[in-house]
């Protein structure tokens, strides 16, 4: 069996978002499941819409995401002679047409149909068969160039996601696959691709099921086998409409910027529309082992951000404190703080609270800033009451043994002495050093802050 290769093919026309990214991590994960190469293409001939900013979203998230490619990325628009060449080749085969049908006939062909409750489509004015007389060429008009399709039979694959799909060739009428300027349109451009690329298996979204049995035919004409079809249901928003950015949907990169984890976002894309038995948290390494194409689900998955934010918590606590350090202080210096070699500490002591590394740099940024306690925590947390034996542990704390056992000595030494229970002395205590009444255990806390910075703080109770 020929080594998989698959590709992922988007258009730069807009930031790429989740809905689209899944159409790149099924055919990456297939490619990296079954040993096989993964092609990054992109196609850019719609030069009105597309924009170099769009090209770079796509490679930064994909980047971002670990979805490495093994060659490109290729550009449509590098690729004109190529295509124009195939072009030629099957033009001089007859299967190839110029057509002289202008809009305004079309137009008008398309509301003859529909008035008469006929599906629209080009009629096959100018397709040359023997014996049929042409219309004269009309002077000066560029002709469209036409494919000449298969007029009976069918065309037939087995969707590995939608199962057997069968269209009449005489429901598709003869496409345009070149406009008067001689630049190939797209369904061309796509079959030469593939092509020329030796793509095994095209995994896409099913918006292009309508396209298949045309790129089909255009596979056949230039005698060569389709490869295997994976048409994956839409993405839904929150709303239930198509994710796209015009229903609000985000570029994939500001979820990095949000402080989603890759492996998380992996996992919770993986399983918006395929599945491995109940399994609903699992590492990349694991997702690679189990990824198949027979698990691709068939009705439309939806985005639903909490669940998104609830499987980056589980990612986040499961993760490595060394590793997760360098990306909590990516975001420290988004907020002009530069983080020290505390920070894997702090990860650890704070991450089980958190479901972003936006959330846990919010935590690890009281120990390298000021923190300001609101007035109302202020009022309820530090009363005359509890004052002299705030006081007292700032005392004691100038001799112990700066260490986490000694800290909670001198809590408990405190405590006795004032005859107070621990919330009273630890929630004033937190809000002072943290800015904030909760906190984890209040020695480990305290252990990670110098002991000046600890004694400064508590002097200004």
């Amino acid at each position: 069996m020929s080594k998989t290769r698959t590709r992922f093919a988007p258009s730069p026309t807009g930031f790429i978002h989740l809905g689209n990214i899944r159409s790149a991590l099924y055919p990456w994960a297939f490619a990296r499941s079954t040993g096989g190469d993964f092609i990054l293409r992109i196609e850019d001939t719609d030069l009105e819409r597309s924009t170099q900013a769009a090209v770079d979203v796509i490679i930064e998230g994909m980047a971002w995401l670990g979805l490495d490619h093994d060659e490109g990325p290729f550009y449509q628009m590098q690729r004109m002679d190529r295509y124009k060449a195939v072009l030629a080749e099957l033009q001089a085969a007859g299967q190839v047409y110029p057509c002289y049908m202008s809009v305004a006939e079309l137009d008008a062909l398309r509301e003859r149909q529909m008035a008469a409750k006929q599906k629209p489509r080009y009629d096959g004015t100018w397709r040359p068969a023997p014996g049929k007389v042409l219309p004269p060429v009309p002077e000066g008009v560029q002709p469209v160039l036409r494919f000449r399709n298969p007029q009976d039979g069918v065309v037939a694959w087995d969707d590995k996601v939608k199962g057997r799909i069968e269209i009449a060739n005489d429901e598709l009428d003869d496409l345009v696959i070149a406009r008067p300027d001689g630049t190939p349109t797209y369904n061309f451009c796509v079959v030469v691709d593939d092509i020329d690329m030796a793509i095994t298996h095209v995994i896409r979204g099913d918006d292009h099921v309508n396209n298949t049995p045309r790129q089909i035919n255009i596979f056949r004409a230039l005698g060569k086998e389709p490869p295997v079809y994976a048409h994956l249901p839409t993405v839904l928003n929150e709303q239930g409409e198509k994710m796209s950015k015009r229903n609000g949907a985000k570029p994939v990169t500001q979820y990095r910027d949000e402080g989603y984890l890759p492996d998380a976002m992996v996992n919770y894309l993986a399983r918006l529309g395929w599945s491995h038995g109940d399994d609903e948290i699992f590492s990349r390494a694991e997702f690679l082992e189990w990824f198949d194409l027979d698990h691709l689900g068939r009705s439309a998955a939806q985005f639903d951000e909490a669940k998104l934010r609830w499987v980056n918590a589980q990612h986040l606590k499961a993760m490595d404190d060394q590793a997760l350090a360098p990306l909590v202080a990516e975001q420290l210096a988004r907020l002009g703080v530069t983080a020290d070699e505390r920070l894997p500490a702090i990860c650890a002591l704070f991450k089980d609270r958190c479901d972003t590394t936006v959330a846990l740099a919010q935590w690890a940024k009281a120990f390298y800033a000021d923190v300001q306690p609101s007035d109302a925590d202020r009022a309820q947390h530090l009363t005359d009451a509890v004052r002299p034996a705030i006081a007292a542990l700032a005392d004691k704390l100038k001799t112990v043994a700066w260490d986490k056992a000694s800290i909670a000595g001198a809590i408990k030494e405190v405590l006795a002495a004032h005859g107070l229970k621990m919330p009273a002395l630890a929630m004033p205590v937190r809000v002072l050093v943290m800015g904030t009444p909760q906190t984890p255990s209040l020695d480990a806390v305290l252990a990670l802050f110098s002991r000046d910075i600890v004694i400064e703080r508590l002097s200004k109770a």
